[in-house]
């Protein structure tokens, strides 16, 4: 069969006649899907002929074999939707896609048992051909030569900036073309010589990954492949935020400075991101410095034209006058811009207490074994685990010494909270423990942050990885309580509403579903839910201050917002029609680090 989109000279041809991408990256997972149509549309009405997403393989199967495409995950109608509304749609099945997505997309059952994920190793390329055999005889109907809106297929993801497998890509092509993938297949790399010639693929056309500098990106690649079109698989216009920094943006006139440019070379484009959505419950990914990790925010608005609650923004306005032009429009031919959404007026409801951390994090069964144990040897993926054992403590202060910690440990001495211990990968994680003089309960809450999405640490292991030492002594015989977060319905014992019960919480009434931003004021680290959606993290050290909320996870009448507390009480829950995305400053392009 022949694809739909093909290249001549430098240039794209769609069923023969000269074209130009002119994509907006947008991820179904991160937007609640009763807003897929609203938010396509979005997108449409800013210029974009095409729409691109990545597939999140942990999305879809977080347990192995048991796969869902169903209501948040039923990939099929949201590339549906877009193709009802004339978009064209290229999908990005990695199976890796970083996307500041935990784990970037590897479910972590099987980073569990592999040391070589993206590679050649037998146990990581079974995973991914079973995967596939799900995955795409759902989707290759819906490729432009069936009659679909799919005109193209990435292959991997940014894979010159992780490794040189080259007959693992090589493998990876020819299971797409076997599983019946016949339109446009692509690479996209950062552009620097060595990204580019670890990424690209024989066969397959080549993209550049950037923010800015095209006429320099465009040059390396036709210096590689002379007569390939010119193709940015995406352009940063944003960035996304790690706790504890500012929030990032980039101005309008320079975002469309860089748009103009690529357009003036004649090339294609995909704008990362379009809409950026939300990274709701826990999969929200990850980056490491070197020594710590570097988790990031609930929010992926990513200073998109298109924000995270749809409102659109001066970005917006600008890139309608490149894009309509360009795809042979003028701007009062564009689709129309949906009506805004309604949102919840300002309005403050007062946190009844909920029971201790301690107490919540160990009411699941216990899991019994001699030395602490990972949270992939307990099949958790994420949230919080419980360790606990008894310790005889001499009668001076003595060192607690944790090696191997992932990421952060709440200290408990016989229920009293004694501090915290915060990944350092230079050095085990030490604390002093006072003399008591006797036999005491040694409790310590690991939480699990994001998975590294992005280079060599992709994969890693989460919960205590090492042992727990009292000064040289190691202690044996621990007690693991499991405390998922996102799935702790699924616990044996745990009643009421998804396993929320005992959580501090309070009660919001509206008059009807609107969109609304939660904030919970106070010093504290936080988990919040709203209806028993975890709506994901809100820390005190910023940047983001305010949790998107979107209508359709309100009710008329009461709401419950449940907190879980991990650092200090909250006090009261607020309810803002607007974002606060916190301290911002210019986003400045450094080497890829993420996307």
């Amino acid at each position: 069969m022949t694809p739909t989109l093909a290249w001549q000279d430098g240039e794209f041809l769609k069923h023969g006649v000269q074209h130009r991408i002119l994509s907006g990256s947008i991820h179904y997972f991160r937007i609640h899907p009763d807003l897929w149509e609203d938010r396509l549309r979005r997108v449409a009405a800013t210029g974009f002929n095409t729409v691109d997403t990545y597939v999140a393989w942990n999305f879809h199967e977080p347990d192995e074999g048991s796969p869902d495409f169903t209501g948040p995950r039923d990939l099929a109608r949201f590339v549906t939707i877009a193709g009802d509304l004339g978009l064209d749609v290229i999908l990005r099945p990695g199976p890796y896609i970083c996307a500041e997505w935990t784990n970037g997309g590897l479910p972590s059952w099987l980073t569990a048992r592999t040391r070589a994920p993206r590679s050649s190793e037998p146990v990581y390329q079974d995973a991914v051909a079973r995967w596939l055999d799900v995955l795409l005889p759902r989707h290759v109907p819906l490729q432009a030569g069936h009659g679909g809106p799919v005109v193209a297929v990435q292959l991997e993801n940014e894979y010159g900036s992780y490794g040189d497998d080259a007959a693992h890509l090589a493998w990876l092509r020819q299971a797409l073309l076997d599983r019946g993938v016949t339109e446009l297949l692509y690479t996209a790399d950062g552009p620097t010589d060595v990204m580019l010639d670890a990424g690209m693929v024989d066969g397959t056309l080549a993209a550049a990954t950037f923010g800015s500098r095209a006429k320099e990106a465009a040059a390396k690649l036709s210096a590689r492949r002379p007569g390939e079109p010119f193709l940015c698989a995406e352009l940063w216009n944003g960035w996304f935020d790690h706790w504890g920094e500012h929030h990032h943006v980039r101005s309008p006139e320079s975002a469309a400075g860089t748009l103009r440019e690529i357009i003036d070379l004649g090339g294609s484009v995909s704008v990362y991101m379009a809409h950026g959505g939300t990274n709701f419950g826990l999969w929200a990914g990850a980056n490491h410095d070197g020594r710590r990790i570097q988790p990031t925010v609930t929010s992926y608005d990513s200073d998109a034209p298109v924000g995270e609650d749809g409102r659109v923004s001066e970005k917006f306005r600008l890139y309608r006058e490149i894009l309509a032009p360009a795809s042979g429009r003028t701007v009062d031919e564009l689709p129309a811009l949906p009506p805004t959404a309604p949102r919840h007026a300002f309005s403050s409801a007062p946190v009844s207490p909920g029971d201790d951390l301690v107490s919540l994090a160990t009411r699941g069964p216990a899991v019994r074994a001699a030395r602490p144990l990972s949270l992939e040897e307990l099949g958790v993926d994420a949230g919080l685990v419980t360790y606990r054992s008894s310790v005889t403590l001499p009668g001076h202060d003595v060192h607690l010494t944790v090696r191997g910690l992932h990421d952060r440990a709440y200290v408990f001495l016989d229920e009293d909270r004694i501090g915290t211990l915060e990944r350092d990968d230079a050095e085990p994680a030490v604390l002093t423990l006072p003399g008591l003089g006797r036999v005491a309960e040694l409790t310590l809450v690991v939480e699990a942050l994001g998975r590294v999405n992005y280079g060599p640490l992709l994969g890693e292991h989460k919960g205590i990885l090492g042992g727990v030492q009292v000064d040289r002594r190691l202690v044996h015989g621990w007690d693991h309580h499991l405390a998922p977060l996102d799935r702790w319905d699924d616990l044996d014992g745990l009643d009421g509403l998804d396993g929320l019960d005992g959580l501090a919480d309070a009660v919001i009434d509206v008059e009807a579903p609107a969109d609304g931003w939660l904030a919970v004021p106070g010093d504290g680290d936080r988990y919040v839910w709203l209806n028993g959606t975890l709506l994901g993290r809100l820390w005190a050290c910023g940047p983001q201050r305010r949790l998107y909320a979107p209508a359709p996870l309100w009710r008329a009448g009461a709401n419950r917002v449940a907190v879980l507390d991990l650092t200090g009480p909250a006090t009261h829950v607020e309810v803002h029609p607007d974002p606060d995305f916190g301290p911002s400053e210019e986003y400045v392009e450094s080497l890829p680090t993420g996307t």
